[in-house]
Order: C-alpha cells, then sequence, then structure tokens
C-alpha cells in the first residue's frame, strides 16, 4: 500500500498517510477533509553498499519539503 503526503488545508499541517482504495484522507491532527495531496519523492535503496546517511541539498538543490520556500506551510 502507498504513502502519500498530504497538507490539511484547514490546519495547515503534514500528514503521511496509508490510503486503501477509494478512501477518502482524513487530517490526523484536526479530522479535516480539505486535504491536497504533495509531490514526494521516492525513496531508491542504496547501491553503494556504505551506511552513509542521505544529504540534504537544502533549498538551492531543489529539495521539497517542509523547510523549502515552496512549502505552503513554512
Amino acid at each position: 500500500m502507498p504513502l502519500y503526503e498530504y497538507l490539511c488545508r484547514d490546519c495547515e499541517k503534514a500528514a503521511e498517510l496509508l490510503i486503501r482504495g477509494d478512501e477518502k484522507p482524513v487530517c490526523p491532527a484536526c479530522g479535516g477533509q480539505q486535504l491536497m495531496k504533495l509531490l514526494s519523492v521516492p525513496a531508491a535503496p542504496s547501491t553503494s553498499g556504505g551506511g552513509v546517511e542521505p544529504r540534504n541539498p537544502g533549498p538551492a538543490g531543489g529539495s521539497c519539503g517542509s523547510g523549502c520556500a515552496c512549502f505552503p506551510g513554512g
């Protein structure tokens, strides 16, 4: 089952939700149903074999998330 990232338009909180079939997503913070699906970066397995942590490229590197200037709640 895929996980999707949503932003609640009522309380402006972001949440990662598991949505099955025709289920309507509901904000876990306020119970609102005015959720906007956010674009997310899919996880990819590392082929390097090392235990290197993923680096955060920051706004100049094209990262989009809660710390990004294009994120409505940030």
